[in-house]
């Protein structure tokens, strides 16, 4: 036998006799995940049609700012201030209206993180003889399922003239509360979803029976410092906006009567449910930070964004002070409407974080412009359509659910 057969067949044994103790040649490498498909880019044309339809449709202006993995775009059209001229500005503050819910409902999941309270505890058991039902639980206020009655659709019956009775006072929570007792309730608890500011005025006393301090300051420790939220504040009962901002534009219930200046207020008629006010940075970035776990654990934030259908359209949802939109393109975005005098506000992110996008319109009591501004998320969002094929869902109208009486 030749030296180079016999050392083949010594190759050939070694081999065998690996096989046959269990080792298995080296296998080949897996194939790589395939990689996520990239986030549409932003269709800030489309952005600007809604911006100008929310105008049409009798916003003295509007402002959208969207932040992405590929930076900030902003765009404001029309004027911030209808008496002087001044331009629509992205850097300005305003009143942020409900959007507030979700500042409230994070600092109260907060609390039941540190384990000062549970979820589905009766609200009577922290808040003793509050109110009439022991069944009424914290996680029904945040779902707005406790059936309390909102004292603000009496209190705003007549737009115009209940928001002057209310202006310039001051209301105890109490006092709100007992507005909403002195109405039917709407459901029984937990049975089906009613929107209503007293579960947020409800959740704002829970609070402050918590920590044994007001309001503002657990916003200003938990959310606004940690943040960075430079331009937000919760000003109860200050009636000014400090600063470069917004001025707000009512529309009265008479069809072609003037414009209110709604913009000196101490929305004391909402306090926890809705008297923050920010700029569309702040909210990008509030939004932005709660999705990526910023602001609670894994745990509650999936408690958070877990929901029910507010509708009968399956595009539109709730959660824990949240809601979540399903867009056409299949995105869904999680965050807040807001609508409070003289103000429509969007603020959304994707569950991810890493999109956000908030939207202004400076009038409120007109839900054609509010609908018009909605659309800015699917411009957002979905990008720009295919030339070449229909989506696969018709766009969502971005009608939001009220949060004050609309009488247009």
């Amino acid at each position: 036998m030749s030296l180079s057969l016999h050392r083949r067949l010594a190759v050939s044994v070694t081999v065998i006799a690996a096989l046959a103790g269990g080792l298995a040649p080296a296998a080949a490498a897996a194939p790589a995940p395939a990689a996520p498909a990239p986030a549409p880019t932003p269709d800030m044309a489309g952005v600007v049609a809604a911006l100008n339809n929310a105008m049409a449709k009798g916003a003295p202006g509007a402002m959208a700012r969207y932040s992405g993995p590929d930076g900030v775009r902003s765009r404001a059209v029309g004027v911030r201030d209808k008496a002087s001229g001044a331009a629509m500005d992205v850097r300005a503050r305003f009143r942020i209206g409900s959007v507030s819910k979700t500042f409230s409902a994070v600092v109260l999941l907060q609390l039941a993180q540190e384990g000062r309270l549970e979820l589905d505890q009766p609200v009577n058991r922290h808040l003793p003889g509050l109110l009439p039902d022991d069944r009424i639980t914290v996680r029904h206020l945040l779902t707005h399922r406790s059936g309390l009655a909102d004292y603000t659709d009496k209190m705003f019956h007549q737009t115009v003239p209940g928001f002057e009775a209310v202006r310039n006072r001051v209301f105890t929570y109490q006092e709100l509360v007992d507005l909403s007792l002195a109405e039917p309730r709407t459901t029984e608890p937990g049975v089906a979803y009613k929107y209503s500011n007293t579960n947020f005025v409800v959740v704002g006393m829970l609070i402050e029976k918590l920590t044994g301090r007001p309001v503002a300051d657990a916003y200003q420790r938990r959310i606004i410092k940690p943040l960075g939220l430079r331009d937000t504040s919760y000003v109860h009962p200050d009636t000014r906006i400090k600063g470069l901002h917004v001025r707000g534009h009512l529309h009265p219930d008479e069809a072609g009567a003037a414009l209110v200046d709604s913009t000196e207020q101490t929305v004391s008629w909402a306090q926890s449910a809705g008297a923050f006010i920010s700029t569309p940075a702040d909210l990008n970035t509030f939004t932005g930070a709660l999705m990526r776990g910023r602001l609670l654990s894994p745990a509650m934030l999936e408690a958070m964004t877990t929901v029910t259908p507010t509708d009968t359209t399956n595009t539109r949802f709730y959660g824990l002070g949240l809601r979540r939109y399903d867009l056409s393109c299949g995105t869904q975005v999680f965050g807040h409407t807001g609508t409070v005098q003289g103000y429509y506000t969007y603020a959304f992110s994707t569950r991810d974080g890493r999109r956000s996008l908030s939207a202004l319109a400076n009038t409120s009591n007109h839900g054609e412009a509010n609908t018009a501004l909605g659309a800015t998320l699917e411009s957002a969002f979905c990008g720009k359509p295919a030339k070449t094929a229909m989506r696969s869902t018709a766009p969502l109208t971005m009608q939001a659910e009220r949060d004050l009486p609309e009488r247009h």
